[in-house]
């Protein structure tokens, strides 16, 4: 039986167990591969904080944070999203307010995950929107740490 939602249901942190993109169609991808790694971290104080990458990256050349090449530099953003800010909870959905975010154009916008919570598990998807020039769904599966 799913919880009743609330912001304490949520507050704690939550691996990825994984992650893929849905078309209109039904095609599935994989942005980040079939074995994307994050973590989603949701605080008491109504903060939450999200990170998404690629498995087994390639580490840049040197190893300066503020160094690499532009190649270098393009693929880390490419393989990596995050974003953290103020959230809420409405009905079935947990709405977060970036504060920060990997895709500027997230920065203050509202993101909206459909929530669905079954003991352990937290499955999140967003309602359609443009993902590698189409429109698509998000479907991401958590598991409480």
């Amino acid at each position: 039986m799913a919880k009743a939602l609330t912001e304490l249901a949520l507050v704690g942190t939550w691996k990825l167990e994984s992650f893929h993109l849905k078309a209109a169609d039904g095609q599935l991808t994989y942005p980040y591969g079939p074995d994307a790694v994050g973590y989603y971290l949701f605080s008491e104080s109504g903060y939450a904080s999200v990170s998404v990458m690629a498995a087994d990256r390639p580490r840049f050349q040197a190893g300066d944070i503020l160094g690499g090449t532009t190649g270098e530099k393009v693929w880390a953003a490419e393989t990596f999203f995050a974003y953290s800010g103020g959230y809420m909870i409405n009905g079935d959905r947990v709405v977060v307010h970036p504060e920060v975010a990997s895709f500027p154009n997230w920065v203050g916008v509202d993101q909206v995950r459909i929530v669905e919570l079954d003991g352990d598990m937290l499955g999140l998807s967003t309602p359609p929107m443009l993902l590698a020039g189409k429109q698509q769904t998000a479907h991401l599966a958590w598991k409480r740490v």
